[in-house]
């Protein structure tokens, strides 16, 4: 029955972490792409994918913090253990 139970949370944090994944790409093309290229076209200039780069490293570093810091509060409460 243990094993039932660890394949059961493995389970969620996998549906966890692709759900976060798909909100990163959904707030990826929100904040950068509409900002960086604001009239797509066929290809992107290459100050549109300097911009877009820039602003995706900045965004997923941000991102990166605010989870991390986010996990070690649950985990401090003894919430999740990852």
């Amino acid at each position: 029955m243990a094993s039932s139970v660890e394949q059961f949370k493995d389970e969620i944090r996998k549906q966890a972490a692709m759900e976060n994944a798909r909100h990163l790409v959904e707030k990826l093309n929100e904040h950068c792409f509409e900002r960086c290229v604001p009239k797509p076209g066929t290809s992107l200039s290459s100050s549109e994918t300097s911009c877009f780069t820039h602003c995706m490293e900045k965004y997923m570093a941000a991102w990166d913090t605010v989870s991390r810091q986010y996990i070690g509060k649950i985990q401090a409460q003894g919430g999740v253990s990852m």
